[in-house]
C-alpha cells in the first residue's frame, strides 16, 4: 500500500514538473535591433528567462518598447525549444533618432526668428538622449541638455539641463505695455524614477538667473527698469502614462503633475509657487480617426507683479493667439482636435486635423472670478496638417492656423515639430 502511494506521488510529480516547463521561458531573443543594444532591452523588459509565460506581462513590455524613442513598433512571437519550454522572440522596428530639427516663427515685433537644433535619442544604444539648440529671436540663445532614464538601473536615472535663452518680451503695466531684454541662464538638475509600468517621478533643483532691461514702452516708478535676481527652484513631476502607440495612433489616458516652488534674492521678483497638471486623452475613431483632448489646470502664488508665469502664447497652448499677448497666476486651458489620417503608406503618413484651443486666465492679484471675465477668455478653432515620418522618431511637421472668435480675437499660423500635445 505505501509503495504504491509512493509511486502515484511520484507520477504526479513528474507530470507537474513537466507542464511547469512547458510554461516555460527559456530564453527571450531580442531581433531587429541595429543600434539599440538588445543588453539593454533585456535589462528594462519585465520578462526574464525561467518565468511562466505570460501574456499580460507580454504586451505590457510592447507597450513600455514602443514608448522608447528609438522603437517605432514592437512586437513578440512564442516558439517551442527542444527542451519542452519556449523561446520567446521580441522583435524590434527600429526608429532613426539622430534628428536635426527647425523652428520658424515670429518675434514679438514680428521679425523673424528661428530655433535650430540636433538630438540623438538613443547615444551608446542605451536610449540615453542627448541635445542641443541654437535660436535667434532679435537676441542669441543656445541650451544643452543630456536625460538618461535607465543609467543607473532598470528604474534609475539622471537628466542635466542647461540653456541661457535671451528674448524680447512684453510686461503688462497698468499704463501700457513695455518691452524687456529678458535673460534666463540656468542649470537643472533632476533625478529620474520610474515606480512601475505607467508611473514615473522626477524630482530635482535648478539654479538660474533672470535679467531684466527696459527696452522701449510705457514705464511705472514702481516697476524697475532693470533687475537682475539669482534664483533657486526646487521640482517634482509625476507622469501617469496609460497610453497604447500603433504607429501615429493613440489610445488611452495620461496625466503629468508639475510643481514648483521658486527662492528669489530680490523682493521686486518674490519667492512663489506654482503647479499645472496637464490631462490628455485619447481615442480612436474608425481605422483612420483620432480624437485627441488636453485640459491644463494652473495655479500660482497670487503675486500682484507683472512678469507673472503663466503666459497665452501661440507655441504653448493657444494656436492662433500670437506671442506671449498676456500674463496671469491661473489658467484653465483646453485643446481638443480631431485627427484624420488621409495618406498611409509604409514610412510616411498626412494627416489633418480640425481643432479647437481654449482657455481663460487669472490676473495677477485678481480672485477666481477672472477665469469668467471677457476679457480672459480666448476660443480659437483651427484647422491644420501633420507630415509624418514613420521611421524617424518625433518626425511630425506640423503647420496650423487658428482664428479668434472671442473678443479682440486675432489670428495666425503656428509651425512645429511634433504633435501640439
Amino acid at each position: 500500500m505505501t509503495s504504491r502511494i509512493l509511486f502515484l506521488f511520484v507520477i504526479v510529480l513528474q507530470s507537474s514538473l513537466s507542464l511547469a516547463q512547458e510554461g516555460t521561458v527559456v530564453d527571450i531573443k531580442i531581433q531587429g535591433t541595429k543600434r539599440t543594444k538588445p543588453s539593454f532591452i533585456k535589462k528594462i523588459v519585465e520578462l526574464k528567462p525561467d518565468m511562466l509565460l505570460d501574456s499580460t506581462l507580454m504586451e505590457r513590455d510592447m507597450t513600455r518598447l514602443k514608448r522608447l524613442p528609438s522603437v517605432a513598433h514592437a512586437y513578440y512571437q512564442v516558439f517551442p525549444s527542444k527542451d519542452g519550454g519556449h523561446n520567446v522572440f521580441y522583435n524590434i522596428e527600429e526608429n532613426f533618432t539622430l534628428i536635426p530639427f527647425a523652428n520658424l516663427f515670429s518675434s514679438s515685433n514680428d521679425d523673424f526668428a528661428f530655433r535650430v537644433g540636433l538630438q540623438e535619442f538613443n547615444l551608446l544604444g542605451r536610449n540615453i538622449t542627448l541635445g542641443g539648440f541654437y535660436q535667434y529671436d532679435i537676441f542669441n540663445s543656445y541650451g544643452l541638455s543630456i536625460q538618461a532614464p535607465y543609467l543607473f538601473s532598470s528604474k534609475l536615472g539622471l537628466a542635466i539641463n542647461y540653456h541661457d535663452i535671451t528674448t524680447q518680451e512684453p510686461v503688462f503695466l497698468d499704463e501700457g505695455e513695455a518691452d524687456y531684454r529678458y535673460n534666463n541662464e540656468a542649470v537643472e538638475v533632476l533625478g529620474l524614477y520610474e515606480i512601475n509600468f505607467k508611473n514615473r517621478i522626477a524630482l530635482g533643483t535648478s539654479f538660474f538667473t533672470e535679467d531684466y532691461s527696459y527696452l522701449f514702452g510705457a514705464t511705472n516708478p514702481n516697476v524697475p527698469q532693470a533687475l537682475k535676481v539669482d534664483k533657486h527652484l526646487f521640482k517634482l513631476i509625476y507622469n501617469f502614462d496609460g497610453i497604447n502607440y500603433f504607429y501615429q495612433y493613440l489610445s488611452g489616458f495620461r496625466s503629468s503633475l508639475n510643481l514648483q516652488y521658486v527662492g528669489s534674492s530680490d523682493a521686486n521678483l518674490p519667492d512663489f509657487w506654482i503647479g499645472f497638471n496637464d490631462f490628455a486623452y485619447f481615442f480612436r475613431v474608425g481605422e483612420r480617426g483620432n480624437w485627441a483632448s488636453r485640459l491644463r489646470l494652473g495655479l500660482a502664488s497670487n503675486v500682484d507683479t507683472p512678469f507673472a508665469p503663466f503666459t497665452v502664447d501661440n507655441n504653448l497652448n493657444i494656436r492662433g493667439v500670437g506671442n506671449i499677448i498676456d500674463r496671469g497666476t491661473g489658467a484653465i486651458i483646453l485643446n481638443t482636435e480631431y485627427r484624420h489620417t488621409l495618406i498611409d503608406k509604409d514610412w510616411f503618413v498626412l494627416q489633418s486635423n480640425v481643432f479647437i484651443d481654449g482657455g481663460s486666465w487669472r490676473n495677477p492679484g485678481g480672485d477666481f472670478g477672472d477665469f469668467g471675465d471677457n476679457q480672459n477668455i480666448r476660443i480659437y478653432p483651427g484647422v491644420g496638417l501633420r507630415f509624418i515620418h514613420k521611421r524617424i522618431f518625433n518626425a511630425i511637421f506640423r503647420i496650423d492656423y487658428g482664428y479668434g472668435i472671442t473678443k479682440d480675437g486675432d489670428r495666425g499660423i503656428v509651425f512645429g515639430i511634433g504633435q501640439y500635445f
